[in-house]
């Protein structure tokens, strides 16, 4: 019979562990000493802790591990957990010993100082460790844990759709490679049309995964590898779309809310203004919004989709997110369903997060007329081969049905109210950044 194993305490366990002796490891954040007494404050992924060693009270070989110790060492530690409401979780640890396990080289490229973002970037494999990337971090798994929790809980099917593909969803660029004797593949810019033909089998399903578009854009809020969710609903028309979006987003602030207070807290993020994320949202038709626009100075004109600047300007007088609804069809994808109101636009929707922060959600009821579909793709010059199977949906049983994505990074920047999305993903892949 093999002998238990010794359970591995981390530093979130503590606070239920005061009086007891316990071992940690993990690494090294700070440290300091008055000759006799002397502090290491350690991290381990799920906390931060500050160990106070008494000279004294330790073998010569802990003190001297002690010394040895460098920022960022991985180290194991000894002691009784003892409670102190002044510490980051309400304990601290009194060493009986410590043993250092991997040493860390003096020249640790991160130090406690300014970094250019650039330097930050290179090193992004270290960045990833400081309390404000650990905080961002925490509350994107937040996030992604609560979508799966809002669609489960709803009925949703989640179906993984392809990365490679042959038929394409979007205007913008795209990544292509060859693929066997079968010609370009694509790097998939959304899973939506893929999704439709699910929803024909499920009734509701969404998809999450990574999305890539090569459009050569430096701004704050594109990267070319992105994660989307996009839902898919059978006989959903725009309004119940709209419904499910803003159900959809104020469920995840308010989860993150609720759920992760020490993160933005860490982030010096404003909580009060993300209570105040509660449906309904505005819903602002297209054409009202150019004439808002232009009232406020803007040169956009009707049938322009609307820029960063414009989206700023719309968001400016709401707290929550808002929608503009119905744009021009020359400015939105082919799949897109005409409205019967104005031919000239179709049955969409952008969902713009308020504080400047921008679209974080596309979403439209899809056309379900064949012929009106074949006519767009013959009309944006796409190959009508690669879409044979995406017809045929209208074809065999065509229905009402929509859907929208949401660009996690995004949204994960709004609510952690940090002002570039390259912190919001653990390995960002911008136009001219290809490593870590």
């Amino acid at each position: 019979m093999s002998p238990a194993r010794t359970p591995v305490i981390r530093i979130a366990d503590l606070p239920g562990l005061v009086g007891s002796t316990v071992t940690l490891s993990g690494w090294v954040t700070h440290t300091r000493s008055s000759g006799k007494v002397a502090f290491v404050v350690m991290r381990d992924g799920t906390g931060t802790l500050q160990c106070v060693i008494v000279k004294t009270q330790v073998s010569a070989e802990a003190w001297e591990a002690f010394q040895a110790l460098t920022l960022e060492s991985s180290f194991t530690v000894t002691g009784e957990v003892k409670a102190d409401a002044r510490q980051v979780g309400g304990v601290e640890l009194g060493v009986t010993g410590l043993a250092i396990i991997g040493p860390s080289a003096l020249d640790y490229p991160i130090q406690p100082k300014e970094h250019g973002v650039d330097f930050l970037l290179d090193n992004r494999h270290f960045w990833l460790r400081s309390p404000r990337q650990v905080a961002i971090m925490r509350i994107r798994n937040e996030i992604e844990q609560a979508i799966h929790d809002f669609f489960y809980e709803r009925g949703f099917l989640r179906v993984d759709t392809p990365i490679l593909t042959a038929a394409i969803g979007e205007r913008s660029g795209l990544f292509a490679t060859e693929y066997f004797d079968e010609g370009n593949a694509y790097l998939a810019q959304t899973g939506q049309l893929y999704g439709e033909a699910a929803a024909a089998a499920f009734g509701k399903i969404y998809t999450f995964g990574p999305t890539f578009r090569a459009e050569k854009s430096k701004t704050r809020r594109h990267l070319t590898e992105f994660w989307m969710i996009e839902p898919e609903v059978a006989f959903n028309d725009t309004h119940a779309n709209m419904d499910l979006q803003e159900d959809f987003v104020s469920f995840l602030v308010q989860r993150v809310v609720e759920r992760r207070p020490a993160e933005l807290k860490e982030l010096g993020r404003d909580v009060e203004t993300l209570k105040k994320v509660k449906t309904p949202f505005p819903r602002i038709d297209y054409t009202d919004a150019v004439a808002t626009l232009q009232r406020k100075g803007s040169a956009v004109t009707w049938g322009e989709d609307l820029g960063a600047e414009d989206e700023a300007l719309l968001v400016e007088d709401y707290e929550t997110p808002i929608f503009i609804c119905n744009y021009p069809k020359e400015a939105k994808a082919f799949y897109m369903k005409e409205n019967p109101d104005d031919p000239r636009t179709v049955l969409c929707d952008d969902m713009l997060a308020p504080e400047g922060y921008g679209e974080i959600i596309g979403g439209s009821q899809r056309e379900d007329d064949h012929d009106k579909l074949l006519h767009r793709i013959h009309e944006e010059g796409l190959p009508v081969e690669a879409y044979s199977w995406y017809l045929d949906l209208r074809k065999y049983g065509t229905f009402v049905h929509a859907g929208f994505g949401l660009g996690l990074e995004r949204t994960v920047a709004w609510i952690c109210g940090t002002p570039h999305i390259r912190e919001c993903i653990a390995f960002p892949r911008m136009m001219h950044r290809l490593r870590p």
